[in-house]
């Protein structure tokens, strides 16, 4: 299927521009064609028919949405495996999947950044008058955004927290935060999207109570985690690309959280890096599609990397 096929199926956004620039050797020998590149994966347009696409992903880095001239050797291979066991965790649960049980030729060199989607429509609904699209997001933790928002007196989800909560308070059972999804995510009321998608919400609180369990005999406390939903071509919802990953959720050692240390195990050293290095400030003179040049130490480099490879390891069955 071509990316003008696809477009006039209305599965292709028209703000991402597409790309003409040609990809990687070895795909488009076999008939894949690139039209898109992203911050962090590419895209590919599949030989036949089939409503799929290949998504590679690359060693490319941002953060805050910027980004960055950084690539971190093998981030990718790490990426693509951990995301391929969060669609397996999510299936064997019965909840269908954006990203296919199958994949390009294993004896290729760029297969192990490589995943088959299928293409799906946002899932949207009209919230309060407005059709929006969503992120379903659950917290088994009081912190971060929300944390600031009780303390300010704010309840941005209707959820009637109080207070007097003490930030990493837990939960007696995941709460729900939805947001839109789009350039800035707007927190929607809880009660009224589980009114909207009572059977999506049940179903995704059930995925998550069960991984954060699972987790947590692996070793790893799981804080947060975002679900992005789609509609297939049956009218079937699905899951987005990131299921139960670095790029939805927040992980952090056992041990580490035991001891106090709230340090996520993936690019929030890069984060915290970045905030020294004032990146968000330096950001706003990028032209368009420009990157931001940086230096990162090795050190910053392989916690990333250690970071992954200890969640692929302790999460992988």
């Amino acid at each position: 299927m071509t990316i003008n096929e696809i477009s006039k199926l209305g599965l292709w956004p028209e703000s991402k521009k597409t790309t003409t620039q040609k990809g990687i050797d070895e795909l488009e020998n076999l008939g894949y064609n690139l039209f898109y590149i992203g911050k962090n994966a590419d895209l590919y347009t599949c030989p036949g028919a089939d409503q799929k696409v290949l998504l590679v992903r690359s060693d490319r880095c941002s953060v805050f949405d910027i980004p960055l001239n950084l690539e971190i050797d093998g981030k990718g291979i790490y990426q693509t495996a951990i995301s391929n066991n969060g669609a397996a965790f999510a299936r064997e649960m019965g909840i269908k999947t954006a990203i296919l049980d199958e994949n390009v030729d294993s004896s290729l060199e760029i297969a192990p950044r490589c995943q088959m989607m299928e293409l799906c429509k946002p899932l949207e609904a009209e919230i309060d008058g407005e059709v929006v699209q969503f992120e379903f997001i659950f917290r088994n933790y009081l912190t971060g955004s929300l944390y600031e928002a009780c303390q300010n007196g704010n309840d941005p989800y209707g959820l009637e927290l109080s207070s007097d909560l003490n930030q990493w308070h837990k939960f007696e059972t995941p709460i729900f935060t939805p947001t839109t999804k789009g350039v800035k995510d707007i927190p929607l009321n809880s009660a009224k999207v589980r009114e909207v998608f009572p059977e999506i919400i049940t179903t995704l609180e059930k995925l998550f109570k069960e991984f954060t369990q699972f987790a947590q005999d692996s070793g790893i406390v799981v804080v947060d985690t975002k679900f992005e939903a789609f509609v297939d071509s049956d009218g079937t919802w699905v899951l987005g690309d990131e299921i139960l990953t670095p790029e939805s959720s927040r992980f952090i050692a056992k041990k580490d959280f035991d001891n106090g240390d709230f340090i996520s195990m993936d690019k929030q050293i890069l984060r915290d890096f970045g905030k020294k290095d004032n990146w968000k400030e330096k950001a706003k003179e990028l032209s368009s599609k420009e990157k931001l040049e940086v230096v990162v130490p090795d050190s910053i480099k392989n916690g990333i990397l250690d970071g992954y490879k200890i969640i692929l390891e302790s999460l992988q069955r």
